[in-house]
């Protein structure tokens, strides 16, 4: 067990090295080199995880989803909101994320990551958008697929103008601003007047993540 967990960190001090060299440099200027001297590791143990930087950023890709759940929400729409809110409130203070953007983001990734963690996001924020729909959430020309689409680039948008104009410091009130101007346009007005789009929602919403992880009783070791 304890050797599982050293690989585990040993993994995660990677990815996190990986990610803060990608997002500070971009995917083609970033080199091996720079990631061993930034995780503090071996170049054997780095290879024993990862068979390339090309299988590197694949990780920091990869680790997106992960990082922006949130709490199941009893309104499809709100755990939407939520977990576009919580990722503008890491972004900017985790760059696994910022990373995973610029990987997925950048007009030369198509074509070594096939459009990034892009097809995904449009995928779950469209599988949420069919379950809000389901439940009488969406007005009834609503199209969960093209929605998805267009609320997936408008986020992308909006976080590639703040990290340009303010270096994402305004992030939080620009992901705000994007919802409260599209939920009237798909949200019935029963549901739209119960959903939270405040600047700070996903602050509270990382908060209430913590404060569950943080309750949760340790597992025990299963027996090997």
């Amino acid at each position: 067990m304890a050797r599982q967990e050293r690989a585990v960190r040993t993994r995660r001090a990677i990815l996190e090295a990986a990610a803060a060299v990608f997002d500070e440099r971009g995917y083609e200027a970033a080199t091996i080199a720079d990631i061993l001297s930034r995780a503090g590791v071996t170049k054997g143990a780095l290879y024993f995880h990862f068979s390339s930087k090309q299988e590197l950023a694949q990780g920091v890709l990869d680790e997106q989803f992960g990082e922006g759940g949130v709490p199941p929400r009893e309104s499809k729409l709100q755990e939407l909101l939520d977990v576009a809110m919580v990722l503008a409130f890491r972004m900017k203070r985790e760059p696994m994320l910022s990373a995973g953007a610029r990987l997925s983001l950048g007009p030369e990734m198509r074509e070594i990551f096939g459009g990034g963690s892009v097809p995904g996001w449009i995928q779950f924020t469209e599988d949420l958008l069919v379950q809000a729909k389901a439940q009488g959430e969406l007005l009834p020309h609503v199209d969960p697929a093209e929605t998805a689409w267009i609320l997936s680039a408008c986020w992308a948008g909006v976080q590639i103008y703040s990290q340009t104009l303010s270096d994402r410091e305004d992030i939080e009130y620009r992901v705000s601003g994007l919802y409260q101007h599209v939920y009237p346009s798909i949200a019935t007005p029963a549901v739209l007047a119960r959903l939270d789009m405040d600047t700070d929602r996903g602050s509270r919403v990382v908060t209430e993540i913590q404060e569950r992880d943080n309750a949760l009783p340790e597992q025990e070791p299963k027996p090997s």
